[in-house]
Parts: structure tokens; C-alpha cells; sequence
């Protein structure tokens, strides 16, 4: 079947044939896989720093780990619903929470369990109003979920959440061990204290307690998804690269990249449509740094084969229209079979192990994120000089104006993150295609800080970003600070703003409505 796999690559590959083909033979050539396997550093880097010092390869062995877990987290999730538990709350950025939001919107849950009805990734209080607005507090269990037990969004989520009710019984932590979070958690008596292995990233973290706790509680058989992720795992360990096939899709991304085809377009049915998400989330935090990067591109419908420029690589799950004449024009496209939602832990594993390649293809270190801070300290800088504003600042015409073949248009929104919005987002990333022939990304604020952010500040310089902000219609007080969480986020999007224009991003601040107008 892996020998069909490659095939099938190969025929969709076009021009990109026999780099790919060369690439897979260096690959045997240099032991790229077993050193991998063996936690060569040399493999991306000659310093071990953030490779192996500390070390960032658990993600290769933790789902054996988790499967000697997984009857003790069933007998939990069982526990949690037999009290009456209706709703599950997850506090969590980036990975922390983004693993489990794919898991729990793919698989299948049981019934008798409580829902996943809300993901807080955000800093908006107008989001965090309506949770707490639209549920029965004392049936809900709160996860707070935070690698290093710090992230502002989630500590500022639990500490209003704790003043409205302070019950350890309440809550459950996901953390490293020696965090704050875990001090906390253990000092006030939350129900449950999961310390992750501290060798995983936060986007690597989908087969650890990050990802598989809230969706078990939700429901999920997580030890069946465990169990079913072992053949690509086990496939994933061939040395030899061409039947390897997270080595050749990694190969495959990273070729496609040096020869200007870095924006891997994903195309999936609705049903994996949250799967998208993740993948731009491990491609363009682990790849998007020292001007390098492979900018993926999700959620974006597909369109006629004459709207895309030379610069894409389509990666498609199963077959959609549209695919065979964008061949026809020349594009590389790919096609992987569709899964069985308990495939889903497998393909984690072979994006995860893609990814690795294709940072040694780039010769980037894939497990750290240097762009990430710059944003974080212009926002304490924004609230230190207690000034934050949502102003807009330049003309969204004059800065489409300046796209050129091969960039990519940015849309960051700090707005409203409802079904409206979202519709009216869509339907302008595709004028904005169509006119320009380039791709186009959305992603709202601040969750995206923890996901395509590193790309926006590290990655090529073919980025022209359109900050969306506006007003909230409510505002919440954050415990134990002297701010909101209107400020706070005001300050994240002024501060990513500040940083993306100090590396000479082409950037605006502007509204929906002008933006909408700029494009038509």
C-alpha cells in the first residue's frame, strides 16, 4: 500500500517528480529517518537547543505511553459524567487546546457524556460573557489546560471563572510538572492534576494528556484512537525513505517549498475541516522562521485553475471538483485517502513526522518558535504605558495595492467571531483571491498568536496583513490585575501589530467594512 502511496504522489507531482524522487535518496543516503528515530540533533541543527536541550522528540513515543493510560482516563471521563457534569469548558491556547478541539469535532462520542461545548481560546469578553451567560456553572467542568502553566489568555480565563465559582471539584489542569499551574491545582484542590511529559511541544501534544483528556471526557474511546494511530507510527520507522510515508510527504513539502510552491493548500471534506486547522497550525509554527516557511492555506474553497498562481501545492484528502483540471493547468496535487475518524491519532503521526522532514529539507529547527516573544513583550509594553486602542492606522486600498505575485494576504481578526462574521471573512478571502491570484489566510485573534503567527513575523517576507479590529460590545474585569480583557486584548493585537511592522511587514490596522470595500 506505501508503494501505491508514493506512486499516487508521483502522478499528481508534475515538475516537482524528480526533485522529490532525489530528495527521498538523500534522505537514505544521509540516515535522515533512523536519525530521527535516534534524537540526532544534527538532523535540523549542530546546537541541540530546543531539540534536544531540552528535549522536543516525545512526540515520537508518547502514544505507547498514553495507551498504558487510556483505562485510567476512561474510568475518569466515566466518573465526571456519573456526577451529573453537563458541560466541559476548555481553557487552553494553541495546542493546549487546538489537539483536542479536532479530536472531539472527528470522533464519535458516546452518549451519556458531557459535551465540549466550548473552547476558550480567546481573550475576548464577549465570548467569555456568553459562556458564562449561557451554562449552569455547577455542572460544568473547567479544564485549564497551559504547557507552561503561565499562558496569560488561560490564566486570566481561570481566574474569572474561579471567582465565580471557586470549587476545586470544578476543575481539572493539564500541565508540565513544576509549573505554576500545577502548584495551583494542587493547592486549591482541582479535581484532577494531569502533568504532561515536558519533551512535547504544545502543537506535537495531540496523542498526550493535552489532547486525549478533554476529548475522553467528552466521550471519546480514546484507547481505540491509540491503538489505531500504531500502523503509521510503525510505517513512519521505515528507513528506507519511499516507504516511509511521513517521509515523503515531508519530502514532498519541502521541495515543493524550494522551488516557490509554498503554499500548501489543504482541501478536505467538512468532516475533517478542524484537521486543517491543526496542520496550519504544526506547518507554520514549525516552519515559518529565519525567512524561511511553507505558508499553509485552510478553510479556502477551492476556486477555477486560473485564480492560483505558481506558488501552490495542493494536498487534498480523498478527491473534490476542481481537483483534476487544476492537473490539467499544471499544479501538483496530492491525494491522501480518506480516513476513518479513528485514523485520525495515525495521521497526527504522519503530518508530525512530515514536518520533521520537511525542516531538515529547509534546514530550520522545527520544535522552537523565536518570533513568538516579540509579540507577547510589545503588548506588556502596550499595558505597562496603560494606553491599548483598537484605532485603525493606514488605507486597506493602498495596501492591497502593494500584493505581488507569490505573497499571500493575512487576515487578522479581532473581532466577533460568530457565524456572520465568519461568512462575511469567507466570501472576501475569495474576492480577494480571485483578483489577486494569491492565497489568503484567516485566523482570529489572539488564538492565532499560537498558531500562524510565528509565520507572519519569521517566515518569507511575502505577507501583507490586514489587522481587522474593532469594539467589544462588553467588558470584563480580570482578577488580581488592574485591566480587562477588552485591554488585554486590545494590547495583543497593537503589540503583534507593532512587531510584525519592526521586521518591514506590509501591515494595516483597519476595519471589516473598509477592507470589504478595499476589495471589491
Amino acid at each position: 500500500m506505501l508503494r501505491a502511496l508514493m506512486s499516487d504522489f508521483r502522478q499528481g507531482l508534475g515538475d516537482l517528480n524528480e526533485k522529490v524522487g532525489q530528495r527521498l535518496s538523500a534522505l537514505d543516503r544521509d540516515r535522515v529517518i533512523r536519525r530521527i528515530w535516534d534524537g540526532d540533533h544534527t538532523v535540523w541543527s549542530p546546537d541541540p537547543t530546543e531539540i534536544t536541550r531540552p528535549n522536543r522528540l516525545g512526540w515520537l513515543d508518547v502514544a505507547a505511553d498514553m495507551l498504558a493510560q487510556a483505562p485510567a482516563l476512561q474510568a475518569f471521563a466515566e466518573e465526571v459524567a456519573a456526577e451529573g457534569i453537563e458541560t466541559l469548558v476548555l481553557m487552553g491556547m494553541g495546542g493546549s487546546s487546538l489537539n483536542a478541539e479536532v479530536i472531539d469535532s472527528i470522533l464519535p462520542r458516546r452518549p451519556g457524556f458531557p459535551a465540549l461545548r466550548y473552547i476558550l481560546d480567546t481573550t475576548s469578553p464577549d465570548e467569555i460573557a456568553a459562556v458564562e451567560r449561557e451554562i449552569d456553572l455547577t455542572k460544568a467542568l473547567f479544564i485549564v489546560a497551559s504547557k507552561s502553566g503561565t499562558t496569560v489568555e488561560t490564566m486570566s480565563q481561570y481566574a474569572y471563572f474561579w471567582e465565580k465559582l471557586p470549587q476545586g471539584r470544578n476543575y481539572v489542569a493539564i500541565t508540565d510538572a513544576g509549573t505554576p499551574l500545577a502548584a495551583l491545582a494542587q493547592e486549591r484542590g482541582f479535581r484532577r492534576l494531569f502533568l504532561n511529559r515536558d519533551d512535547i511541544g504544545g502543537r506535537y501534544a495531540g496523542l498526550s494528556y493535552f489532547g486525549l483528556t478533554p476529548a475522553a471526557l467528552a466521550g471519546a474511546e480514546v484507547e481505540q484512537l491509540l491503538r489505531r494511530a500504531q500502523p503509521m507510527i510503525d510505517s513512519c520507522r521505515q528507513e528506507r525513505a519511499e516507504g516511509n510515508p511521513g517521509a515523503v510527504l515531508g519530502a514532498l513539502l519541502g521541495e515543493a517549498a524550494l522551488a516557490g510552491r509554498d503554499k500548501l493548500t489543504l482541501v478536505l471534506p467538512e468532516a475533517l475541516a478542524r484537521l486543517g486547522d491543526w496542520i496550519e497550525q504544526v506547518i507554520a509554527e514549525s516552519t515559518g522562521k529565519g525567512g524561511k516557511g511553507i505558508i499553509p492555506v485552510a478553510g479556502e474553497a477551492l476556486g477555477a485553475a486560473e485564480v492560483y498562481g505558481e506558488d501552490r501545492l495542493f494536498v487534498a484528502y480523498g478527491d473534490a471538483p476542481g481537483l483534476d483540471a487544476l492537473e490539467v493547468a499544471g499544479h501538483p496535487v496530492v491525494r491522501l485517502p480518506l480516513i476513518d475518524p479513528y485514523d485520525l491519532g495515525g495521521e497526527f503521526f504522519r503530518w508530525e513526522f512530515a514536518v520533521a522532514v520537511a525542516g531538515h529539507v529547509l534546514a530550520i529547527n522545527p520544535f522552537d518558535q523565536p518570533d513568538v516573544q516579540a509579540a507577547k513583550e510589545a503588548a506588556e509594553r502596550s499595558l505597562s504605558g496603560g494606553a491599548t486602542t483598537s484605532e485603525t492606522s493606514g488605507d486597506p486600498a493602498a495596501t492591497l495595492a502593494q500584493v505581488r505575485p507569490g505573497d499571500y494576504i493575512v487576515i487578522q481578526a479581532y473581532i466577533a467571531r460568530d457565524e456572520a462574521v465568519r461568512s462575511r471573512l469567507a466570501a472576501l478571502r475569495l474576492r480577494l483571491r480571485d483578483r489577486f491570484r494569491v492565497a489568503t489566510t484567516v485566523g482570529f485573534g489572539p488564538r492565532y498568536l499560537h498558531s500562524t503567527g510565528q509565520l507572519h513575523k519569521g517566515g518569507p517576507d511575502s505577507a501583507v496583513v490586514f489587522q481587522i479590529v474593532g469594539d467589544d460590545a462588553v467588558d470584563l474585569p480580570i482578577p488580581g490585575r488592574p485591566l480587562t480583557f477588552g485591554a488585554l486584548r486590545r494590547a495583543q493585537a497593537q503589540g503583534d501589530f507593532e512587531a510584525l511592522r519592526a521586521r518591514g511587514r506590509r501591515a494595516v490596522r483597519t476595519t471589516l467594512e473598509a477592507l470589504e470595500a478595499a476589495g471589491n
